[in-house]
């Protein structure tokens, strides 16, 4: 990574992108000089690169403007004095060898947005078009207008530093993370919450349930949260002919969950206090989601929580007119042998990471928002897209700002599967084999995919992979990681079914296309909470990092909500609600009331998790396996400290109908939780052996480590 010269701020923050999309340009802004004399590029395309430093930097007063855009002809540096404004003062940039376009003037105080203005060739493979006025790729805050096109502006920051109050990450050994995975707004959004201001940074912080106040109550001490980048939130109209895509697959014209970036160094606006998801509103207007997602962030880490976020460098939004796009789309984008983007991702466009100039981006990306928001770690999607050398140079560039930065891949996409290689480079991934070994695949029962907690060995295995995968799932074990450390395990996640809706179709109390009642659903069975408690106790005892999803602790039903839209699916569970900003996805409060049980016994193990060294243990090979008395249990040891004495003993009986019996060590020993409840009242000693019943397990502990739960 390149830093700029002492002296020099970097300014790249509140980009308001100037998307003005299909507006004419009136005469009067179509000043962009002639560029003679350019100089030409002193290498072939994809091996050009720059150390200046990109985006606005202040130097001795002088503000210089710096855009990379190899294959334009003509660049303009155009400057507003209002969000509003649709015309606004173009200055000619000139171009270097490396391709870098650039203009320095003096401090503009009497303009408070800008953006570019591009030409080059017209052909398939790029798509310049001087109508239109892009934001700074670099900008750190956006002023958009709501629309699937999102003309935007960047804005120009003042120079107010943040206080942090003696603010720094939270730095701890991966292995230690108990991880929430959640989507901002859903844990604020819903009345049931009665936050001050729901689903936004301020309302996370202030609110009678959920938001931080669930998260310290449960005792989580990380967060990772959905994209937080300023993203595409509307998408093309539904059924509308007169958009450049017929959009006939979704009915909200939404994506509530993120997974379309438009700016890689904004936070969203859609969160902050001067936010609106309003069609034809400004969103951003005063730049106030930086301010605000630092105290969300301050405010996580004085409580001990650290901030995972979950980025997106593999594609950029589809449908609005995002700046890599009109900069350079030869350069930052896979293309087709017709010029056309490439979309193995599955969402329109893939980024060409493997570019120098993208690559620097991605990386300088990473750095700010662990420098400039103090975030602790990183959730790559669809990792696997994204270049091995890219993927070093994050590696490098993260660990040399802070060596505890938690790095984690979703370790597929785009046909691509890589944990092993992603772990050789030194990141942690989310465990797929874990999950689907411990609850299936496909939860629908004619399919036999289902897994541990339903009576099966998930694809055929045998005990020995689930051995493995409760050991960290090593190489030499035949898994993924060179550490265990590196093993992310989880039960579910934003995709695919919620848990508890997993554990209703596969226990056949629901079909997987069936209409339901929600408050019906909501409350769990006997059995499902049986089946969920054995879910748990197999998470919460695997070695490796664990990850929850929100609503897990409480089986969350996530049935699709009736609104205004007409949707046919009204009652159903869903399992792909990326597009629903509604109660499908609200957490709905009461739901967790209702199922206390279920919560508290995450919160007890949790709460022995943390408490328990051994159970974090990620030494390479400590656990030893005992007989489990069936084929479908697993029991072992964990040692005190490596190689000391036997510290703790967990039992997991999978089978439907038959009990398990299982001979301790030596000793007296306690349990500590099992098919009821963690730290059961009167739990008297246990000697020689422990039976345990069909579908439930049982965590023990010696007796001379009784005073660590007490």
């Amino acid at each position: 990574m390149s830093v700029p010269h002492t002296g020099v701020r970097v300014l790249t923050g509140f980009s308001l992108v100037i998307l003005l999309a299909c507006q004419p340009t009136p005469e009067t802004d179509s000043t962009a000089a002639s560029h003679t004399g350019v100089p030409p590029l002193t290498k072939p395309l994809f091996e050009l690169k720059s150390d200046k430093p990109m985006g606005l930097t202040l130097v001795d007063g002088q503000a210089i403007f710096r855009v990379f855009a190899p294959n334009a002809t003509q660049v303009s540096l155009v400057l507003f004095q209002q969000y509003t404004d649709r015309t606004g003062n173009d200055i000619p940039m000139h171009r270097d060898g490396e391709g870098v376009w650039e203009t320095t003037i003096g401090w503009p105080q009497d303009w408070k947005y800008y953006g570019y203005r591009l030409d080059g060739p017209k052909s398939t493979e790029h798509m310049y078009d001087p109508s239109v006025v892009v934001a700074d790729p670099y900008s750190q805050a956006v002023v958009r207008l709501n629309h699937y096109t999102y003309p935007s502006k960047t804005l120009i920051p003042e120079n107010s530093p943040y206080d942090w109050e003696g603010d720094s990450w939270i730095r701890r050994p991966w292995e230690d993370y108990i991880i929430l995975e959640a989507h901002l707004k859903d844990l604020t959004a819903h009345p049931s919450s009665q936050s001050s201001q729901p689903g936004s940074y301020t309302g996370f912080l202030n609110t009678a349930l959920g938001g931080l106040k669930h998260i310290k109550e449960m005792g989580y001490n990380a967060v990772e949260f959905l994209p937080l980048h300023e993203f595409g939130y509307l998408e093309v109209d539904y059924k509308n002919p007169e958009a450049p895509v017929f959009n006939d697959w979704n009915p909200y014209a939404n994506n509530h969950w993120g997974y379309m970036t438009s700016f890689f160094f904004a936070p969203t606006s859609r969160y902050a206090s001067d936010g609106s998801e309003v069609k034809g509103a400004y969103t951003g207007t005063a730049g106030k989601a930086v301010t605000e997602m630092k105290d969300m962030v301050k405010a996580l880490h004085q409580n001990g929580i650290a901030v995972i976020m979950d980025v997106v460098y593999n594609h950029v939004s589809q449908y609005d007119a995002n700046p890599l796009k009109y900069i350079d789309k030869q350069y930052y984008f896979r293309l087709d042998e017709n010029g056309d983007f490439l979309s193995k991702s599955g969402c329109g466009n893939d980024l060409r990471t493997e570019s120098p100039m993208a690559r620097r981006l991605i990386v300088e990306s990473v750095i700010h928002w662990m420098t400039e928001y103090h975030i602790d770690g990183f959730r790559f999607d669809l990792a696997a897209m994204i270049d091995m050398k890219t993927v070093q140079a994050i590696t490098e560039a993260a660990r040399a700002v802070n060596p505890d930065v938690i790095l984690i891949g979703e370790p597929w996409g785009g046909g691509g599967y890589n944990p092993a290689e992603l772990a050789e480079a030194g990141w942690a991934s989310w465990n797929d084999h874990f999950r689907n070994a411990v609850k299936g695949r496909n939860p629908n029962p004619e399919n036999h995919d289902t897994g541990f907690i339903f009576d099966r060995l998930w694809d055929h295995h045998d005990l020995k992979f689930y051995q493995a995968l409760m050991s960290g799932y090593t190489q030499e074990m035949g898994g993924h990681y060179q550490e265990p450390r590196q093993s992310v395990n989880y039960l579910a996640s934003h995709d695919d079914h919620t848990l508890g809706d997993f554990i209703r179709i596969g226990l056949g109390d629901v079909g997987i296309h069936e209409t339901v009642q929600r408050q019906a659903m909501a409350e769990l069975a006997r059995k499902q909470i049986q089946t969920h408690k054995l879910a748990a106790l197999a998470l919460f005892t695997s070695q490796g990092p664990v990850m929850v999803h929100e609503g897990q602790s409480w089986g969350r039903a996530k049935v699709i909500a009736e609104t205004d839209v007409n949707e046919p699916r009204v009652g159903q569970l869903d399992h792909n609600s990326y597009d629903k900003d509604n109660e499908t996805n609200w957490l709905n409060w009461n739901d967790a009331a209702m199922n206390h049980e279920l919560v508290n016994y995450y919160a007890g193990l949790i709460d022995i998790r943390k408490r328990l060294d051994p159970l974090r243990d990620a030494t390479p090979g400590i656990r030893q396996f005992l007989p489990a008395g069936n084929g479908h249990a697993l029991a072992f040891i964990i040692p005190e400290i490596p190689g000391g004495e036997p510290a703790v003993v967990v039992v997991l009986n999978g089978h439907s109908t038959h009990k398990t019996s299982v001979q301790l060590p030596a000793g007296s020993w306690q349990v500590i939780a099992d098919d009821k409840r963690v730290l059961p009242a009167g739990a008297g000693a246990v000697n020689g052996s422990v039976n345990v019943p069909s579908r439930s397990g049982r965590i023990l502990v010696h007796e001379r480590l009784k005073h660590v739960l007490e």
